[in-house]
C-alpha cells in the first residue's frame, strides 16, 4: 500500500480505510487516513506500506531526532505485537481490549511511556491516575531500560481498608527519654507490647523508637521525661528531627496506618520506612515509604523497590504527604 510524506506527515489515500477498519490504524481524514510516526515506521517495517524515497532504517532515523521518539516506538511495537490496537491518548497511548478497536469499543489502559532514569513526580503521577479513574480507564507506566526491555507497571491510589486489628486499650504511663528514643518500664509495657509497639530491651524495659513515641505522645497515651522534667511533644519532635530529616512524613504515614489499626515496623532490612501488617499475620503484608508530595524518585529506585515487595509477596506503597492528607500509590508489575 502506497503512502506520501511530506517531511511531517505520513498519510494513506483511500485504501488506507481498510488498515483503519480492520486493525485501526491512523485517523480518518478527507481523501484518506493520516498517520502517527510511530504508526508509519511500525507499518513500514511490517512492510505494510511502502514510502517512496525511504527505508525503515532512514525514516526511524529521522523520527528519532524527536524526544523520546525511539522509546514510545518500542512500546508502540511492543504493544501491537501482543495484538492490541494502539492510538494516541491523553498520555501518551491508548490502548483497546485485543479484539476491539476505535469506533466499535472504548479503550482498556492509558500509557504513560519513561525510560529508566526519569523521574517519577508523585503529584503529576496521582493528577494522571486521578484523571485515567475518571475515565475509567487503567493507568499503565511503560518503563524503556537502557538496553531497550520494557516493563509495564499498574498504578493504582490505594484506600487503606478498615481497621484489620483490634489491640486493648493503653494505659496512660511514663517514659524516660534515651537518646532520641524512649524507655518504658515493666509495669507499664505489657499492652503497649501487645498492641504492636516497641522492642524488648531486656525483661523489664521496652524501647519506643520516634515515630512510635510521638504517635503515643499525640495520643496522651504516653508522658516524656528526660530525668525528673517533661519533655513536650514538640520539644521532643525537633530533637528527633536532628537525625530524621525524613521524620515529618514518616510521623504522618505511620499515624494514618494506626489510624486503620495496622502495625507498621521499621523497614529498614527491605530499604523502605516500614514493613506492615494486619491482623495476626506473621508476615507483613505491605512495603509503605513515606515521601512528601512533591517530591520526585528515579524511575530507577521505584524499580528496585517494586521488585523487592514482590520477592517478598508484599505490596509496595508510596505514602505521599500533603496539606489534605495522605494518598497511598501501589506501583505492581504487570503483564500486559
Amino acid at each position: 500500500m502506497k503512502a506520501t510524506f511530506d517531511g511531517t506527515i505520513v498519510r494513506l489515500g483511500k485504501e488506507g480505510r481498510i488498515l483503519y477498519e480492520q486493525n485501526g490504524y491512523g485517523r480518518l481524514e478527507a481523501g484518506g487516513v493520516r498517520l502517527s510516526n510511530q504508526e508509519a515506521l511500525y507499518l513500514l517495517h511490517r512492510q505494510k506500506i511502502e514510502l517512496t524515497g525511504y527505508t525503515f532504517e532512514t525514516l526511524f532515523s529521522m523520527f528519532a531526532d524527536q524526544p523520546g521518539f525511539l522509546r514510545s516506538f518500542l512500546v508502540y511495537r511492543d504493544l501491537r505485537e501482543r495484538g492490541y490496537v494502539v492510538q494516541a491518548g491523553p498520555h501518551d497511548f491508548r490502548v483497546f481490549r485485543r479484539g476491539e478497536k476505535p469506533g466499535t469499543s472504548e479503550s482498556l489502559y492509558l500509557v504513560r511511556v519513561l525510560s529508566e532514569r526519569d523521574p517519577i513526580r508523585f503529584v503529576t503521577l496521582i493528577e494522571e491516575v486521578v484523571a485515567s479513574r475518571n475515565m475509567r480507564k487503567q493507568y499503565v507506566l511503560a518503563v524503556v531500560d537502557d538496553e531497550e526491555e520494557l516493563t509495564y507497571y499498574e498504578i493504582k491510589l490505594q484506600k487503606l481498608p478498615e481497621p484489620c486489628n483490634h489491640f486493648p486499650e493503653i494505659s496512660r504511663c511514663e517514659a524516660i527519654l534515651v537518646g532520641k528514643s524512649a524507655m518504658v518500664l515493666a509495669a507499664a509495657h505489657s499492652d503497649l507490647e501487645q498492641s504492636g509497639f516497641g522492642k524488648r530491651l531486656d525483661s523489664e524495659r521496652l524501647m519506643l523508637a520516634p515515630v512510635e513515641l510521638l504517635y503515643l505522645m499525640g495520643k496522651g497515651i504516653i508522658i516524656l521525661k528526660k530525668g525528673t522534667s517533661p519533655v513536650s511533644i514538640d520539644e521532643y519532635f525537633a530533637l528527633a528531627r536532628e537525625s530524621d530529616r525524613e521524620l515529618s512524613e514518616k510521623d504522618k504515614v505511620y499515624t494514618e496506618l494506626r489510624g486503620h489499626n495496622f502495625t507498621p515496623r521499621t523497614g529498614y532490612k527491605f530499604g523502605h520506612h516500614y514493613r506492615v501488617y494486619c491482623g495476626k499475620n506473621i508476615h507483613s503484608d505491605m512495603l509503605v515509604h513515606a515521601v512528601e508530595k512533591e517530591a520526585s524518585m528515579p524511575m530507577s529506585v521505584i524499580s528496585r523497590s517494586v521488585r523487592m515487595a514482590h520477592s517478598v509477596k508484599k505490596k509496595m506503597l508510596f505514602g505521599a504527604v500533603h496539606t489534605s492528607g495522605i494518598q497511598f500509590i501501589e506501583f505492581a508489575r504487570i503483564k500486559l
